[in-house]
């Protein structure tokens, strides 16, 4: 029976790889993950996350490497149990089964997607210490770098702080990697579709409550006055190189 399931699941990647965007976007990671021991993948069910599980699962069955994946559960929303579900549902198609973590206490009323974040990690390098995991990766792309020099502008933060974003965050119990961030997010959403074919939209994404909306509807003004992304980022990269 498993070999039956590893045969279903090489064949159905194999299938995948045909297309030649899809292939295409897989070399591009490969050259970007270079990963040579088990690794972690943080999944939302965003298309960014879903392509970045389908890309490491790959991955990690070319390069016969253990790889788990974990959905956290902030049980912000009234929903948010059953989209969880939904999620390893989606991740079933792609022969991975993810673990769900939850984050249990009082939740914030205030600074609240800055607040989930913490625990998202916290939750997430508690798992990893288990299985002693050192390295995580997680989905920002292009567009988060935009936005979060965007968000540190508004701070005044200096030099450092506004291209803090970096492809691979290291500590003394984690690696935090990020192999998408030099990918577009049109070409991450054209994996989810072609591999899933839906994704979850989180409605929180919509609410101009929160700062980062506002900044991401900014970017999309500025586009339509003429800001061009790429060149936006050959400027993050120059200063980074300044850095």
């Amino acid at each position: 029976k498993n070999l039956n399931a590893e045969e279903k699941s090489h064949k159905f990647f194999d299938l995948k790889l045909k297309d030649s965007k899809i292939k295409s976007i897989y070399q591009k990671f490969e050259k970007k993950v270079k990963l040579t021991k088990c690794f972690a993948v943080a999944v939302s069910g965003g298309p960014d996350s879903l392509a970045l599980s389908f890309l490491s699962k790959v991955y990690s069955i070319k390069n016969k490497l253990n790889a788990s994946f974990y959905i956290v559960n902030h049980k912000l929303r009234h929903d948010s149990t059953q989209e969880a579900i939904y999620v390893n549902q989606l991740l079933q198609k792609i022969f991975v089964k993810a673990k769900i973590l939850k984050w249990h206490g009082s939740k914030p009323r205030t600074n609240i997607q800055a607040i989930a974040r913490v625990n998202r990690y916290d939750l997430i390098l508690n798992e990893c210490k288990k299985q002693a995991i050192r390295n995580v990766l997680v989905g920002h792309h292009q567009d988060d770098v935009l936005e979060n020099f965007m968000i540190r502008l508004i701070r005044g933060s200096g030099l450092r702080g506004l291209v803090s974003l970096n492809e691979i965050n290291n500590n003394k119990q984690l690696n935090i990697l990020r192999p998408l961030i030099s990918f577009e997010k049109k070409d991450l959403i054209y994996v989810s579709k072609k591999i899933f074919n839906e994704y979850i939209e989180d409605p929180s994404n919509k609410d101009e409550s929160f700062k980062r909306v506002k900044i991401r509807n900014l970017i999309k003004s500025l586009e339509n006055e003429g800001l061009d992304k790429k060149k936006f980022i050959s400027t993050i990269r120059n200063l980074k190189r300044s850095d």
